[in-house]
């Protein structure tokens, strides 16, 4: 699944073009008016980011988090029009991930959204061991078996493979995966992703033309096929 990004702000067509700029990188994008509509939406959809607006009618940006880091551990990237430094620091204090000073462009926004979404990504335990049919991958080591034989990766494949084998079923966009290998995501070398992506596929599927295992998601990006359930 698509990562899920909740937008909070009392401007409708501030929503609006934010909900444009995710959902065209592939975001699951919901969103609310004030604090306490967040608060709601916020413990339905479980997002994975906040997008959330200091000054709202009632409940503003900071009393929200204060009331949300009670239920949830969220990345949070405050939006500010403010030029006093007095709120940021309040919000940074309560542990706001990053914030955006209004008006802000397309490239900002998804740059700073996949750079607290990646650190986020870091900090989660992950297991050494990535099993799925007859492919184990094992971090530590950095070794890939599939079957009884042993594959050689370059370490930007190790990495992709890494990371869609952690998430089965999962579509990560070709930036997610850039940012996973580069530490930094180069729109204009995000094509690099599908070469790493077709090696791959000549690495681990038995036919390359019709994987099994790394599925295309047109418009979108790639996952690992989740696990079939025995019939």
């Amino acid at each position: 699944m698509a990562q899920t990004i909740l937008v909070i702000d009392d401007e409708a067509k501030l929503r609006e073009l934010l909900r444009s700029y995710l959902q065209n990188e592939g975001f699951n994008v919901f969103e609310a008016k004030n604090g306490r509509e967040g608060l709601y939406v916020a413990r339905d959809v479980k997002p994975d980011l906040i997008l959330l607006d200091i000054m709202m009618p009632e409940l503003g940006g900071l009393d929200f988090m204060r009331a949300w880091n009670k239920e949830a551990e969220t990345p949070i990237i405050l939006l500010t029009a403010k030029i006093e430094d007095h709120d940021k620091i309040i919000g940074l204090e309560l542990g706001a991930d990053d914030y955006i000073t209004k008006p802000f462009n397309a490239r900002e926004v998804m740059a700073r959204v996949r750079a607290v979404l990646r650190r986020s990504y870091k900090t989660q335990p992950q297991a050494d061991v990535l099993r799925i049919g007859e492919i184990v991958l094992e971090r530590s080591a950095c070794t890939l078996m599939v079957g009884e034989q042993t594959v050689d990766l370059t370490p930007s494949e190790f990495e992709i493979l890494a990371t869609l084998m952690a998430s089965p079923g999962h579509v990560f966009s070709r930036l997610d995966l850039l940012d996973r290998t580069s530490g930094q995501a180069y729109e204009g070398y995000e094509r690099t992703i599908d070469v790493h992506i077709r090696n791959l596929r000549s690495k681990i599927e038995p036919d390359p033309k019709n994987p099994r295992y790394i599925e295309t998601v047109y418009g979108v990006g790639y996952r690992f096929a989740r696990p079939k359930r025995p019939e």
